[in-house]
């Protein structure tokens, strides 16, 4: 096993996640969809089994490092998702693009530090090539009550 899949199943049993287990969509779409070399996953809440754990408006009741939590969960399902279609995370050379959308309150201004915690963990699986071009965005709504929903775009060998 690389030290990226190593990473990678350590933070999913750190945050309750099965990195074995399949990811359940819910509704009619893809988990992600491979157009040559390139990757990309379908938006991910912060659920782990069927239960979305992070939920509610950022800057009331919940703090940044709540959201990060979610974020951090939320990447991780992408990575589940990536690690069951390539194999292993290896396969991935970059990635390409990170969205963070983060359910806050009108005068919430935090949001780049909310989407760190995605960031930070892209980057602590799979190193280098874990950094990229990001945006982070505050909405009114997000899915089942989620407090963050992130997707990404990922280059593969």
């Amino acid at each position: 096993m690389t030290t990226r899949d190593k990473a990678f199943e350590k933070a999913c049993k750190d945050h309750g996640l099965d990195p074995a287990a399949p990811l359940v969509v819910g509704g009619n779409y893809l988990p992600l969809a491979q157009d040559g070399k390139t990757v990309y996953l379908a938006g991910q809440i912060p659920k782990v089994g069927d239960k979305v754990i992070v939920t509610g408006k950022l800057g009331n009741p919940l703090t940044v490092p709540q959201g990060q939590i979610g974020a951090r969960i939320c990447v991780l399902r992408g990575l589940i998702a990536l690690h069951q279609h390539l194999g292993s995370l290896d396969k991935i050379k970059s990635v390409l693009k990170l969205n963070v959308y983060i359910q806050c309150t009108t005068d919430f201004t935090l949001h780049s530090e909310v989407a760190d915690g995605a960031s930070d963990l892209l980057v602590s699986i799979l190193g280098p090539a874990g950094a990229a071009p990001r945006l982070s965005v505050g909405c009114a709504q997000l899915p089942k009550n989620a407090a963050i929903e992130l997707d990404f775009i990922v280059n593969t060998v």
